[in-house]
């Protein structure tokens, strides 16, 4: 999953304070405005308030969080509970009373919604592809392109952690790098790494993050997230909801995909209305899942993409949710990835696995849930830290 940061609008931020200082130099002319009522992110719950879940999904979800923690060794908060859950055994009984006396649970709240948010679906697509530009394959994939400037700012200002500064060099300023519009029309001094047929998979591939592309030859090549233009993240659907094209329900990948099959003359104006742009790197050759934020590999239908502001890296988390049919998704799962789309205190993106039928159930996937984050005993929240 891809992780579309917006540091220019951040830049912005220091000045608030100013302008909420100004507004209020009206003379006392006005009633101040009544503050919100505080909501809770992390609501105090018990292991009693969980939804149930079955034995293989407790054990598929542990496993998955365990996944990752030779990367966690050091981390302060889940390094220890890490070393305790090694010798672990992987049956029901034993899992659940390590969950119990390790973690404490949190309910995930919102302002607007309460303990309710939204869950989606990501996943692995896998389009036709060539290493050599021809009269099938005119799209290019592009490297990392060798004048993008990438500054990270938590050095100097801690509440930007894990945001970036992108930009170019125009002599001694710092300016933003191209948007998508423009790389579109002008192409781009940069490494290419394969070549694609549709400009629409390309976009569809930046949406995930990574994918797989198939070569004439039968070999498959594995293609992942190397970096991005630093412009923010701006859904396509949304672009043909505001043209009055498609309505906001009807939104999603093959109605999309649809709708540009029947306007090609339209698309270069739809993918523009998108203006990040993301660069990808070939990956080793593998069976496993594409690597997410965490570096490691994800596991299908148990780790998910999060909001980092509110739930770090590698925590484990409780989902409730429904798939698009329907039917109850109840499980613990990983999050190993994060995403510009996804944003809130109860958000996540699920990732459904490799190919057309993981992309069809991704695609239609936009379904009320609730989340609960399971988090080491003794460790200051998030939120205090």
């Amino acid at each position: 999953m891809t992780e579309f940061r917006l540091p220019w609008r951040r830049l912005f931020l220091c000045a608030a304070p100013l302008f909420a200082l100004l507004a209020g130099c009206d003379g006392g002319s006005k009633a101040p405005p009544e503050a919100p009522k505080p909501v809770a992110t992390y609501a105090p719950a018990t292991w009693e308030q969980l939804p149930a879940v079955s034995d293989a999904d407790l054990q598929a979800g542990f496993n998955a969080w365990r996944s990752a923690c030779q990367r966690l060794a050091k981390d302060a908060v889940w390094g220890p509970t890490c070393a305790a859950a090694q010798p672990v055994q992987p049956t029901p009984a034993a899992i659940r009373d390590f969950l119990k006396q390790q973690l404490d649970v949190f309910s995930l709240r919102s302002a607007e919604k309460g303990e309710h948010g939204l869950i989606t679906g990501y996943y692995e697509p896998v389009y036709a592809g060539s290493l050599q530009a021809d009269a099938q394959h005119p799209v290019p994939i592009y490297g990392v392109p060798p004048d993008l400037i990438s500054v990270q700012l938590d050095s100097l200002y801690p509440e930007l952690k894990g945001k970036r500064l992108r930009g170019r060099l125009d002599g001694q300023v710092l300016r933003p790098y191209d948007d998508a519009g423009t790389i579109q029309r002008n192409g781009l001094n940069a490494p290419v790494v394969a070549w694609m047929r549709d400009p629409m998979d390309l976009q569809f591939l930046q949406i995930q993050g990574s994918g797989r592309l198939q070569l004439d030859s039968g070999r498959q090549l594995r293609i992942g997230y190397a970096d991005q233009n630093g412009h923010p993240y701006k859904p396509v659907g949304r672009w043909l909801v505001e043209q009055g094209l498609l309505k906001k329900e009807e939104v999603s990948m093959g109605r999309i995909r649809d709708w540009a099959t029947a306007n090609p003359q339209r698309v270069p104006e739809l993918l523009a209305s998108n203006p990040s742009f993301v660069f990808f790197s070939l990956r080793p050759d593998s069976n496993e899942g594409p690597r997410g934020s965490l570096n490691v590999p994800l596991t299908a239908g148990y780790s998910v993409a999060i909001d980092r502001k509110v739930i770090p890296l590698g925590s484990l988390l409780w989902l409730s949710t429904t798939r698009p049919d329907g039917s109850p998704v109840v499980r613990p799962v990983a999050a190993q990835d994060t995403g510009g789309a996804i944003a809130g205190e109860v958000r996540a993106d699920l990732f459904w696995g490799t190919g057309d039928a993981a992309g069809e159930l991704a695609g239609n996937m936009k379904q009320e849930g609730q989340v609960w984050m399971l988090w080491p005993k003794g460790m200051a929240l998030p939120a205090a830290r």
